[in-house]
């Protein structure tokens, strides 16, 4: 049962020092994560009640403002958005614009302020809608934009949001969708599939497009506290498959990698293999900009060079990959394996349940064990058990959270794929295929 609050609940901020071994930076841009913040379990009925005023506007990418207004303009069109946000390479480039192969847009007649974004090329231009009541939207939107749909549309807004809901990740596709002259594709989810997926990385289908930067145009505060932790969960797991020094982009790559492993557009052939490098290359200060305060809030992780992000204006340096450093202690690992997304995490549990030779009843007991600890005074345990720290001290963690990531993925993303031929129909289905293969060989050669 959700209980809603007025505000949320806060412990004395003394004793909320002592859970934690260290504070958030001073040196961060703003004060955005108290440190109570990730064990609260509110839910909002407003922005005023999130942890702070500035609380999760790391996530608020910025765009000039003409494109913001155009991209909101399509959205418009659609009835019932609690949460929206547009993605990919028709929102941030993936490529330097000057050496783009791009000799057409997709656009049949787009704002100006799309072009000029775009500059000129032009890409078709992602979005994922979320609805309190996917039946509701898709009711209004069959009777708005009948076209939009395959001939899964035909049977109604019932068995539209049953294919959507039941299968695959839980979105329903409709691509190559002309809205307001412009070219588009867009998935419909429902606000709680979104919400679990960002809490507890059921399939990081959704979650892991939230990992990289992306232009939210509708917002809803219990998503933005939502996304601040698939954030910092993302970090955590990155943490666990790098060693004890990196550098900025192979974090970012890590980040960013999360969810193309075991999504088959990868394995056949249907995305550029060059893809993370691209994405974390072009849009460096972005990835900053999301993940720099993450950063500073874990007492695990710490830049080199301090100096350096100490400049105000280093953000903006893109040719400058910064190193950073972390604690590869039993302890400090441990905790980030305890506060991994539940779902996750108990794959990673149920591995090492198998290596260990665990026996059944004894994991279940230790499994309910960390429920009761996640659920005293609605708080999650800070620090790790005995069996995260077991497994933070084994050399094959890296492979093991690899492994669950694949297990996370594979098959939510390989179902999605396949229900995106009826969702789309089979000629948009196999036109969308057949130029992700093209582009994938396109950028091999």
């Amino acid at each position: 049962m959700i209980v809603w609050l007025r505000r949320p609940l806060l412990l004395p901020q003394r004793q909320l020092y002592r859970l934690y071994s260290t504070q958030p930076s001073p040196e961060s841009s703003f004060q955005s994560l108290p440190p109570e913040w990730e064990d609260e379990l509110p839910a909002l009925s407003d922005f005023t009640q999130l942890p702070h005023k500035d609380f999760g506007k790391n996530q608020l990418i910025e765009t000039n403002e003409e494109f913001k207004r155009a991209l909101r303009r399509i959205l418009r069109q659609f009835p019932a958005i609690t949460y929206a946000f547009a993605y990919g390479s028709g929102v941030f480039p993936q490529s330097d614009g000057s050496t783009s192969r791009v000799t057409h847009s997709p656009h049949p007649n787009p704002p100006e302020a799309i072009l000029n974004w775009q500059k000129g090329g032009g890409k078709m231009i992602d979005f994922i809608i979320a609805t309190r009541f996917s039946q509701h939207f898709h009711s209004l939107n069959l009777s708005r934009h009948r076209d939009h749909y395959s001939f899964l549309g035909s049977f109604g807004s019932a068995v539209v949001s049953h294919v959507q809901d039941a299968y695959g990740a839980g979105a329903y596709f409709n691509p190559y969708v002309t809205v307001d002259g412009t070219m588009i594709k867009y998935a419909v989810v429902s606000f709680d599939t979104l919400h679990r997926d960002l809490s507890n990385w059921d399939t990081l289908y959704l979650a892991g497009r939230l990992h990289k930067p992306v232009k939210i145009l509708f917002e809803e505060p219990n998503i933005r506290v939502a996304n601040q932790r698939n954030l910092l969960s993302a970090v955590r797991c990155a943490l666990l498959l790098l060693p004890p020094t990196f550098t900025e982009k192979e974090l970012y790559s890590t980040v960013t990698g999360l969810s193309y492993q075991g999504d088959p557009r990868m394995d056949y052939g249907s995305e550029n293999p060059k893809k993370i490098d691209n994405i974390v290359t072009h849009q460096i200060r972005n990835f900053r900009i999301l993940y720099h305060d993450l950063i500073r809030s874990l007492p695990n992780i710490s830049y080199v060079d301090q100096q350096t992000i100490r400049r105000p204006d280093w953000m903006d340096d893109t040719k400058m990959d910064l190193k950073l450093c972390q604690d590869m202690g039993a302890q400090p690992r441990g905790n980030m394996v305890r506060r991994l997304p539940k779902s996750f995490r108990e794959k990673v549990y149920f591995l090492y349940q198998r290596k260990f030779g665990i026996p059944g009843r004894e994991f279940q007991e230790m499994l309910e064990a960390s429920k009761d600890e996640d659920a005293k005074g609605g708080l999650k345990k800070p620090v790790g058990g005995d069996f995260d720290r077991r497994i933070a001290g084994e050399k094959d963690l890296p492979e093991m959270v690899a492994k669950a990531v694949n297990q996370t993925v594979k098959w939510p993303s390989t179902v999605q794929s396949i229900k995106g031929i009826l969702t789309a129909g089979p000629i948009r289905g196999w036109q969308y295929l057949q130029e992700k293969r093209a582009k994938g060989k396109e950028k091999q050669s």
